[in-house]
């Protein structure tokens, strides 16, 4: 099965991709004004880069800057399972809650779908490093499972969805903290913003594989990050409200296992 396929500028004719990608052929699903991506096998169009999609060398470099979060990440929750086994089950928990938000593929206006991350929640109640390893098992068991991203482009995606993702929401969560924000506002914001960074950093990779032949870098990312714009901010948005939802619910369910972890509202230490 061949694709016809223009990355911005039409750097990438008659993409073919990998056996195991058959069923899902574009990267993003993004339609461009002026750069349209065709899948012509099943019309299914993701938001995890597929199989087969990067080159090769990008593939590999975005494995080796994820591997050593990911080792880090199986420390640390290593450590806390040992050390507070009480929250094994909201651990597992926040684990789930990212697996089912970011495999609802929503169709949207540009012809493809968008999904949620929902590595927001375990940022906020673990911190980042936890998300690292939970968004890696996520990501390979919807690789495997669902035909939703890919084996060698697990590195790309473990990187904008489960480490610069929930980077970006604990410092959103924190920060507004520290400015005495209420607290819906500040699991609002963290939960939108980390979802909102995930694509911001899955359009410069993308960027950097396909730079556009006239504007380059700058000009294939603005186009991502424009298509993405168009669902992902709603997106964002649902996301955010539903998060503070969770949140809410678990500060009057669950507040002797909140009060145990480092990065929990109402945490005491």
């Amino acid at each position: 099965m061949t694709v016809a396929s223009w990355i911005p500028g039409g750097v990438l004719r008659d993409y073919r991709p990998s056996p195991a990608s058959a069923s899902v052929v574009t990267a993003c699903g993004a339609v461009f004004p002026d750069a349209l991506l065709i899948a012509a096998y099943s019309g299914r169009f993701i938001m995890h880069i597929a199989e087969g999609f990067l080159p090769p060398l990008h593939a590999a470099a975005w494995t080796a800057i994820s591997l050593p979060f990911i080792v880090v990440s199986a420390y640390r929750v290593n450590r806390l399972m040992r050390e507070q086994p009480q929250v094994k089950l909201l651990l597992a928990a926040s684990g789930a809650y990212a697996f089912i938000l970011s495999a609802l593929k929503l169709p949207s206006v540009t012809g493809s779908c968008s999904h949620a991350t929902g590595t927001g929640l375990g940022a906020i109640l673990f911190g980042p490093s936890v998300m690292a390893l939970l968004g890696t098992i996520v990501l390979l068991f919807q690789a495997l499972l669902l035909a939703h991203g890919g084996l060698t482009t697990l590195g790309a995606n473990v990187f904008s969805m489960a480490i610069a993702g929930p980077w970006i929401a604990y410092w959103a969560f924190h920060g507004t903290r520290r400015l005495h924000a209420p607290l819906a506002v500040s699991v609002f914001l963290a939960a939108a913003l980390g979802d909102l960074a995930t694509y911001m950093v899955t359009a410069g990779q993308l960027a950097l594989a396909f730079p556009d032949p006239v504007s380059g870098f700058a000009g294939a990312a603005t186009k991502f990050v424009g298509v993405f714009a168009l669902t992902q901010v709603p997106l964002a948005i649902i996301e955010g409200l539903l998060t503070v939802i969770v949140i809410n619910l678990l500060t009057q369910y669950s507040r002797d296992d909140l009060n145990q972890l480092a990065f929990a509202p109402g945490a005491s230490r």
